[in-house]
């Protein structure tokens, strides 16, 4: 490390005022301070940060409560593969399977977007951010493997600069920018996002007959335009020529299931909320609220059923498609989320309740979280508002003159 130190401070003077390379001193002061401690600290006056965190400190926690997913999505990609194929693979096959298409797509999406970073920073000539530093590993792990590289960079570069560069940057967004990458892809390149056929198989060799790779949504879903029974005897017969119980409660609880590469297990998405909400970092109250508003919701559905989806157990909803990564890691966004106490819990409740709504009432989208968070960023900021002026007229009513 003192090698690599003494290094960048004999090439720190190019970068700085009157270097040759005066124009690109903020690239290099980011790759500076991401390998090293920034030496500036507080000056004397003015207020005073009070303990260790700061912005490059809390987006690494983020990163590291995202590890788990990113860890057991590689080692499925490889799992889904070897179903698909007939294959009997050991683990060190299937992880390494996994990782010669997940690590890719990890490196492309920081690629992209950060050479986007850079050239808004130097542009407007301000220190990179490092906000990026979660929206790089996001964006991977809320696409199938089987994406193609240049579609996860141009939807890479497009939420960067729509959603948050247009802004003004990290801490300015109004939406969530892996959430708005996800949404680009869906819209401009379904048949490559869906979640109708993303696993038939990986690599050059034919599925085995009667394997199909649609998620446990689209199964589910499929019960409400086929007599096929109910939904839990549509997910428990679905791939029945690889065994049984691809889709129990348990394996999605697990997560050995079709699906983007780090959303498909709930287990693991919760890990990483224990270690969000053990930081500070994450809101439990958003992660609460969304399961809470998304069980409730699916209760309220299954007393009006009409169909097969909507009479589907309420806890099924907590662990098919996205729901808890998207409540773990989406909506707990400190940026686009709300911001009062109880505004958190309305947050999270209706994002929740907009997510079961949009799974089983509209038939061209199995999913929901990923519109349910993306509507409640653009509502949030009207949620505190309202909640802030509730508490201002409470203190008025008590207050005497």
């Amino acid at each position: 490390m003192k090698f690599l130190r003494d290094l960048l401070d004999k090439q720190k003077p190019l970068f700085q005022k009157g270097g040759k390379l005066e124009q690109f001193y903020y690239a290099f002061e980011a790759g500076e301070t991401f390998l090293f401690s920034p030496k500036h600290t507080t000056g004397p006056k003015g207020a005073h940060i009070k303990d260790a965190i700061d912005l490059k400190r809390m987006m690494i926690t983020v990163v590291i409560a995202m590890i788990p997913c990113l860890l057991f999505g590689i080692w499925n990609v490889g799992e889904q593969h070897f179903l698909a194929t007939g294959q009997a693979g050991t683990f060190l096959e299937k992880f390494g399977l996994g990782a010669q298409l997940v690590l890719p797509i990890v490196i492309t999406a920081y690629a992209a977007g950060g050479l986007v970073e850079a050239a808004f920073a130097v542009i407007r000539k301000h220190p990179i951010n490092e906000g990026f530093l979660v929206t790089g590993m996001l964006i991977p792990l809320v696409v199938p493997a089987t994406l193609p590289l240049w579609q996860v960079a141009l939807a890479t570069v497009f939420a960067v600069v729509i959603a948050k560069e247009v802004f003004g940057g990290t801490g300015m967004n109004i939406l969530n920018v892996a959430m708005t990458a996800r949404a680009f892809l869906y819209f401009a390149y379904p048949s490559q996002i869906s979640g109708d056929q993303v696993w038939t198989y990986l690599g050059d060799k034919a599925p085995v007959e009667g394997f199909s790779g649609a998620t446990a949504l689209a199964v589910a879903y499929n019960t409400t335009v086929s007599d096929i029974g109910t939904v839990e005897q549509a997910l428990a017969e679905h791939n029945t020529a690889l065994g049984d119980g691809m889709f129990s409660f348990f394996n999605m609880f697990w997560g050995a299931i079709p699906g983007s590469i780090g959303e498909t297990s709930t287990l693991f998405a919760l890990i990483g909320a224990l270690i969000l909400v053990a930081t500070g970092v994450g809101s439990w109250k958003i992660i609460v609220g969304v399961f809470g508003g998304a069980y409730g919701m699916g209760l309220l559905l299954n007393a009006l059923a009409v169909n097969e989806f909507m009479a589907m157990p309420p806890h099924y909803h907590l662990v098919m498609g996205g729901l808890a990564f998207g409540a773990v890691f989406m909506a707990t966004d400190p940026v686009s989320a709300a911001q009062t106490e109880m505004g958190k819990w309305i947050y999270g409740i209706l994002i929740g309740v907009l997510t079961v709504i949009i799974r089983v009432l509209n038939p061209a989208y199995p999913e929901g979280i990923m519109l349910a968070v993306l509507f409640m960023n653009v509502f949030a900021p009207l949620v505190d508002y309202y909640i802030v002026q509730a508490n201002k007229k409470r203190r008025l009513q008590r207050a005497t003159v």
